[in-house]
């Protein structure tokens, strides 16, 4: 039998909410009876982004800022999964928002937590093939982002170049190479 290692939670009070974070302090016992009094923990919605490859076998990757890290990053496209939504549903509507492509088919391939440690929410990670493009971006109020795209040989390098920062994404595109049998 596996030792218990889950904390009991004893208290927790809100220090911010906000649209695209919040804030909370939890006060919780260890198994070993320890108090941690104060134990801050970001709530994010659930993300969710795609291995995508086109009908002419491209991988779609995007290029946007990221202004807490100060970077432009080279990403797979994904988002926010609103309320109430299914994550299968919100990658195929990110993917057109974001790319103008859509795609019929999706596998999930890998859900991870970004940091389990300070943060509560998980990325779903699809991989869909076969998109075509349909309609040009309709991009959120504060998005700005340049689609490209990729062969497959080129983003595996860009993998073992480590070139693409976003952790999340990275562990994505590993798994969609794995599913490529390219890796």
């Amino acid at each position: 039998m596996s030792k218990d290692l889950t904390w009991k939670l004893l208290s927790s009070s809100y220090i911010h909410k906000g649209p695209w974070a919040t804030l909370r302090i939890d006060k919780c016992e260890m198994p070993n009876g320890k108090i941690v009094e104060d134990y801050y923990v970001l709530e994010y919605s659930n993300w969710v982004n795609a291995v995508a490859i086109t009908e002419d076998n491209k991988v779609l990757m995007v290029k946007q800022y990221r202004h807490a890290a100060g970077v432009i990053s080279l990403e797979i496209p994904g988002g926010v999964i609103d309320a109430g939504e299914e994550p299968v549903h919100a990658i195929r509507r990110e993917l057109l928002e974001e790319t103008g492509y859509q795609f019929d088919e999706f596998e999930l391939i890998c859900t991870v937590y970004g940091n389990p440690s300070t943060a509560n929410n998980k990325t779903f990670t699809y991989f869909t093939k076969g998109g075509k493009k349909v309609q040009g971006q309709h991009l959120d109020e504060l998005e700005d982002l340049i689609v490209e795209e990729y062969t497959i040989d080129e983003v595996k390098q860009l993998l073992l170049n480590n070139e693409i920062k976003q952790a999340m994404h990275c562990a994505g595109l590993f798994y969609g190479m794995m599913k490529l049998g390219v890796m």
